[in-house]
């Protein structure tokens, strides 16, 4: 099992860290990485799980579509719904924290 801190030196070491927007609500931290790639997502952290999470155009949220999309594959189903929860109630800041570092998309 890997805990975010684990995840962000491996990341480092791949140069995601360049340029990382970041933004804390309700205890789940979320992050850009400047060299993402579309389409709009933002990485969720709550404790030792990691959600990635799609923001649709439509202002709506969801797991993207890939197999690393929860860590690690044990990660309880309630941090789950939590990440994706907060997600959804901030929606508009995070996207705008998506914006700001890709630019429209």
């Amino acid at each position: 099992m890997h805990s975010p801190i684990f995840i962000e030196k491996t990341q480092a070491r791949l140069g995601y860290l360049e340029n990382v927007g970041s933004l804390r609500f309700d205890g789940v931290r979320f992050v850009v990485y400047s060299n993402d790639h579309p389409p709009r997502h933002i990485h969720g952290f709550l404790g030792e799980t990691e959600v990635i999470v799609n923001l649709h155009a439509n202002g709506t949220v969801a797991l993207v579509e890939r197999k690393d999309a929860v860590r690690p594959v044990d990660a309880k189903r309630s941090g789950v719904k939590r990440i994706l929860r907060v997600a959804a109630d901030y929606f508009d800041e995070l996207a705008e924290l998506w914006e700001g570092i890709h630019g429209e998309t």
